[in-house]
């Protein structure tokens, strides 16, 4: 009975989230199990069921300083600069940042 319950909701979970690719899901489940490690019964059927619905983090933002953020910062600083000159402002610029 216990088998057939977690098979439904291990079922029930990959129905409604479809957007996951199977591998994703299986290596949840991988992680899951592992976390799951001395668990027996109804503990464990609570955990993986809260561990298997938990959604991905978000990715973390890029860092303040990324590559795209100081060229965007030091774009704004060249504003009025052209040819030889703009080009070594920008070239000191991004080195500075």
């Amino acid at each position: 009975m216990k088998l057939i319950t977690t098979a439904l909701v291990l079922l029930s979970l990959a129905v409604v989230s479809p957007a996951y690719s199977a591998t994703e899901q299986q290596n949840k489940m991988a992680t899951c199990n592992k976390d799951a490690t001395g668990k027996k019964g109804d503990e464990r059927k609570a955990f993986m069921k809260e561990c298997l619905s938990k959604k991905p983090e978000a990715p973390a933002e890029a860092p303040k300083n990324s590559q795209q953020s100081k060229m965007a910062t030091c774009n704004k600083d060249a504003a009025g600069k052209k040819g030889d000159e703009r080009k070594q402002f920008m070239s000191e610029c991004l080195k500075a940042k």
